[in-house]
C-alpha cells in the first residue's frame, strides 16, 4: 500500500513550516556553510555565463548559457525556449523497443548551429533523424531544489511503486532505468539518475559544451564534425568549473509555498480528496548527505519520481523504459513560477493542464471536473501557491 496519507500528513506539516521562513526564488538552501555559499556564488557564475564559440559554444546548441533557457523569475527558474527531442519506438521488434537514435545525433536535436558550422554544411540546426518515429517538443523545467531530489534514496521512491497496480486504485507508477540499470529520476521521463549526470549531460545537449565527464562534442546527425568548426579544446569546461556549476544548481532552495488563503485552503482538501497525490506525492525524505543542509530533509516536492501513463494524447517519444505515453510525474514545487504547462506548453493554464491528464490519470481528472466550480478554482489556487 502506498503511504499517501503519511506524505500528505508531512506536507501539511511542511505548509506550516513554511509559513515561518520563506526564502526567495533563487536564494540558496539555508544552513550552508560559509565555504559553501562561496561555492553557490561562484557555480551562478558560470551559470550566468554567455558562451562563444571561442569558449567552447557549440557548433550544436539550443542555448548559449544555462541562464539563457533557465531565466524567469531568476537563475534555475524556467524560460520560453521549446526545444526538439526524437526518438524510434519499435515495441514487439528485436532488441530495446526504444531508441534514442544516439547513433544519429539524439535524442536532442540542436535547433542552433555556430556560423562555423553554417559555412561548413550550410545548415541552421541539426537534422532529424530520418528514423525517427516522433519528435517531441520540450520546454524548460524549473530546477530549483534539484539537490533535494537528488538526495532521496532509491528505496524512497521505490516504495512508492506499483508496476501490476496492486491496490486497485488504477495508478501503476513504475521506475524508469539508466543503461547501465541504475534508477532514473531526472528529466522529462526520468531517465538520468543523479544531478550531476543531468548538469554534465545539459552542458553537452544543450550548449555543445565538453567537460570531463562529457569530453566529446556532439556529432551532426551521426556525422563527424567538420574539422576547422570547433575551435575550442576539449574539453571546453574545466573540472573546477563544472564542480562549481554543479554545486549552483545542487544548493538551489527549493521554492517555499506561499501563504495560504482560505480559498487555497480548500483547495488543497480538493487536490487530496480527488486523488492528485496519488502521484503528486506532497513530501519526499532525503537521505544520507556529505551536505548537511540536505541531509535527512523533508522536500515539498509534489512528485513520486516514477512514470506513468499519461494517454495516448500526450504521447511522443520513448527513453530508456518509458515508452511514449509515459512521463515521470512532474514535480509541482515551483509550478507558480510557469506560465505554460505540461512538457510540450501545450498547456496555457493549469485548468487546461489538469485536462488534458489522462491514462492513469483520468480517475483524478473526472473527479476534478465532477468538482462544483468553486472548488475546482480552489484547488487551482492552491496549485498557484506551490
Amino acid at each position: 500500500m502506498k503511504p499517501a496519507a503519511l506524505t500528505w500528513a508531512v506536507g501539511l506539516a511542511l505548509a506550516a513550516v513554511g509559513a515561518c521562513r520563506r526564502p526567495q526564488p533563487g536564494d540558496p538552501l539555508p544552513g550552508l556553510s560559509a565555504a559553501q555559499r562561496d561555492r553557490f556564488t561562484q557555480g551562478r557564475a558560470v551559470f550566468d555565463s554567455t558562451f562563444t564559440p571561442a569558449t567552447g559554444l557549440g557548433p550544436l546548441f539550443n542555448a548559449d548559457g544555462c541562464k539563457e533557457c533557465h531565466e524567469t523569475p531568476v537563475s534555475g527558474g524556467t524560460g520560453d525556449e521549446v526545444e526538439r527531442h526524437a526518438t524510434a519506438f519499435h515495441p514487439g521488434g528485436p532488441g530495446r523497443p526504444c531508441d534514442e537514435l544516439a547513433a544519429e545525433g539524439g535524442p536532442v536535436f540542436q535547433k542552433r548551429v555556430t556560423p562555423a558550422l553554417h559555412a561548413a554544411l550550410n545548415i541552421d540546426s541539426e537534422p532529424v533523424s530520418p528514423h525517427a518515429t516522433a519528435i517531441a517538443a520540450r520546454t524548460t523545467p524549473v530546477i530549483l531544489g534539484f539537490g533535494l531530489l537528488d538526495a532521496v534514496p532509491d528505496s524512497v521512491i521505490l516504495s512508492y511503486a506499483d508496476p501490476d497496480d496492486r491496490n486497485g486504485d488504477g495508478i501503476s507508477g513504475r521506475p524508469n532505468r539508466f543503461f547501465d540499470g541504475r534508477l532514473g529520476r531526472f528529466g522529462r521521463k526520468a531517465l538520468v539518475p543523479t544531478l550531476r549526470e543531468f548538469n554534465e549531460g545539459a552542458l553537452s545537449a544543450e550548449m555543445g559544451i565538453t567537460s570531463p565527464a562529457v569530453p566529446n562534442e556532439e556529432t551532426v546527425g551521426g556525422r563527424p564534425l567538420p574539422a576547422g568548426t570547433d575551435p575550442a579544446p576539449d574539453p571546453e569546461l574545466s573540472q573546477e568549473a563544472t564542480d562549481q556549476l554543479d554545486a549552483f544548481v545542487r544548493l538551489l532552495a527549493p521554492p517555499a509555498a506561499q501563504q495560504l488563503t482560505s480559498e487555497a485552503r480548500r483547495g488543497r482538501e480538493a487536490f487530496a480528496r480527488v486523488g492528485c497525490p496519488g502521484c503528486h506525492v506532497p513530501a519526499l525524505r532525503t537521505g544520507d548527505s556529505p551536505i548537511a543542509a540536505l541531509r535527512h530533509r523533508e522536500v515539498a516536492a509534489y512528485t513520486d519520481l516514477l512514470l506513468h501513463d499519461m494517454g495516448p494524447q500526450l504521447a511522443d517519444i520513448c527513453l530508456g523504459l518509458a515508452t511514449p505515453s509515459e512521463f515521470r510525474t512532474e514535480p509541482l514545487m515551483g509550478v507558480r513560477l510557469k506560465s505554460e504547462f505540461l512538457h510540450d506548453a501545450r498547456a496555457k493554464t493549469l485548468e487546461q493542464a489538469i485536462e488534458l491528464h489522462a491514462g492513469e490519470a483520468a480517475g483524478p481528472r473526472d473527479r476534478f471536473l465532477g468538482l462544483p466550480a468553486g472548488d475546482r478554482a480552489a484547488l487551482v489556487a492552491f496549485l498557484k501557491t506551490l
